[in-house]
């Protein structure tokens, strides 16, 4: 199949002999295909092996046409000029040489079919926001390292677009983008037309993609239609597998109670029978033969219930296994309600780093988004709001760099340090809300996963002392599985305090009930209409 990709048996395992895939086959042909999963499932990986970065200890991996591959910690060398990056920049050597006078065989053959390099340049880089003409553009001459993250991404994604590839992987790429830069993003992701491999947690590019694949224990469950019809999908699967779970463990109760009353004629047959001989109305040799009979049957009884048990038992292991351990945040903090009308934090011609002057007050539970594109100084508000301690209630900052934890405690050692006056057994409660359940809880920071290390952080702030009564939060989702996003929706869902959250996520900010939304430019801030 053209342009396509084909895993089979692929085994792939970590140097410390944890397996990751064991046998993992599939086909991705020339369609737009999401690839989802928990933290941890082996997502990314997965797209490194396909893209070569990484080796399998078993099995093949083809690629039909020309391979492209985005991963998601990008870094360009900031010392080279975009035409560098692009992998452009020889054949327009090549070409000056040329026009100039230099009619080399050599320079012929670097420029081959590709004379109108630079309009092909140019026209992808004004389809990506990024063109020699308009806002934000970048000249093929420019210096990479005076690129944003967001436009080095999409650079990045040129450089692969340019190559013409037939099959492209996509590893997480709208985190760092702004609104705008993600619609450019998602026009390129509508257009193109090989076989498309995407891991990402953004639902509105998600919604884009013709099928999805659920990687889950090692293994892709593939879904047609996008991420929306996926979710449709398997709300209806595991609504099933529980009723057939349920009735399962309804077999095994009835199985275990034949099993017990089989035994128990079993006994009382034998009692009667001893006591018949013990009082002489049987002979010996005719109580002797009843007697081996009665096992015998009793025994192929016990035989039977016993295989029917353990049968049962099979059955609500498979129900058991087809049943998603996706379980959600639960939170309930009272104390960290706001009076409506009270004043928690007030700006009055702040002016930011970027120069951009700032008035903002919060009164209440307001839940405040703010949005803004890349290097307006989002993130630069929120720290100045923190280092000056503005708010005049508790508050607590989730900084895109999940570094507030001390790696070398566990994450109940790491609580204590910031709620000091709660008991071990309440702190051990709290932290099972956050699905940190008995010894998980006594987990090194360090050894955690993305995802772990998030809700670790999110429970740290929310259960802290005193209890935060505004909680910022700057691109919370980045980086976090749809699983992940729907624990911190559910989380903050019950929370009664003020909010600021910093995202272009935009279906995110929408489920979590925005009351007032705001842009930031670097000139200003303004309340804006909803997104």
């Amino acid at each position: 199949m053209s342009n396509s990709l084909t895993c089979t048996d692929l085994y792939f395992a970590w140097p410390d002999g944890d397996v990751l895939f064991d046998g993992l086959s599939f086909v991705a042909g020339p369609v737009r295909s999401g690839l989802v999963g928990r933290n941890g499932a082996g997502k990314s990986t997965l797209l490194r092996l396909i893209a070569g970065r990484l080796k399998p200890q078993r099995g093949t991996i083809r690629v039909a046409g020309e391979l492209g591959y985005l991963p998601q910690d990008l870094t360009l060398d900031t010392t080279l000029r975009v035409d560098e990056a692009l992998g452009i920049d020889r054949i327009r050597q090549a070409i000056t040489a040329i026009e100039s006078g230099d009619a080399s065989e050599e320079n012929f053959a670097i420029v081959g079919d590709e004379w109108d390099v630079d309009e092909r340049a140019e026209a992808l880089l004004g389809k990506l926001g990024l063109g020699s003409n308009g806002v934000g553009a970048i000249g093929l001459d420019r210096n990479v390292g005076e690129l944003s993250g967001g436009e080095t991404i999409l650079l990045g994604l040129a450089a692969e677009l340019l190559r013409r590839p037939d099959v492209l992987l996509l590893d997480e790429p709208t985190n760092n983008l702004d609104l705008r830069a993600r619609r450019h993003l998602y026009d390129a992701v509508d257009q193109f037309r090989g076989a498309l491999l995407i891991v990402s947690h953004d639902r509105e590019l998600l919604d884009r993609v013709d099928q999805i694949g659920d990687l889950r224990k090692g293994d892709i469950t593939w879904y047609g239609g996008n991420l929306t019809a996926y979710e449709e999908a398997v709300a209806i699967e595991q609504e099933a597998a529980e009723r057939m779970m349920r009735a399962a463990e309804a077999d095994v109760r009835k199985q275990k109670r034949d099993l017990v009353e089989a035994r128990m004629k079993m006994d009382q047959r034998r009692a009667r029978g001893q006591r018949a001989f013990e009082q002489g109305g049987i002979p010996k040799i005719i109580a002797g033969g009843l007697k081996r009979s009665a096992q015998v049957s009793a025994g192929k009884h016990i035989g039977m219930q016993t295989e029917r048990l353990e049968s049962a038992q099979e059955a609500l292991a498979d129900a058991e296994a087809k049943v998603h351990d996706d379980d959600t945040i639960r939170v309930d903090l009272p104390k960290t309600a706001v009076p409506p009308g009270r004043i928690v934090l007030r700006l009055e011609d702040d002016v930011l780093r970027t120069g951009a002057h700032v008035d903002l007050e919060i009164r209440g539970p307001e839940r405040i988004a703010l949005t803004g594109p890349n290097g307006a100084g989002k993130t630069t508000l929120l720290q100045s709001v923190v280092a000056g301690e503005l708010p005049v209630v508790p508050f607590r900052y989730l900084p895109q760099r999940l570094d507030l934890l001390q790696d070398d405690l566990s994450i109940v050692d790491n609580l204590a340090l910031l709620a000091p006056s709660t008991e071990n057994q309440e702190r051990r409660s709290r932290l099972a809300r956050f699905l940190f359940r008995g010894r998980s809880a006594d987990q090194l920071v360090s050894t955690l996963s993305g995802g772990e290390r998030f809700r670790a952080t999110l429970a740290a702030l929310l259960l802290a002392e005193p209890p935060p009564q505004l909680l910022m939060l700057d691109e919370p989702t980045n980086n976090l599985d749809l699983a992940s996003v729907a624990q911190l929706r559910d989380a903050l869902a019950s929370y009664n305090g003020a909010l600021i959250v910093a995202s272009h996520d935009v279906p995110f900010l929408r489920d979590i009930g925005i009351t007032r939304w705001l842009e930031l430019t670097p000139e200003t801030l303004t309340d804006i209409e909803p997104l």
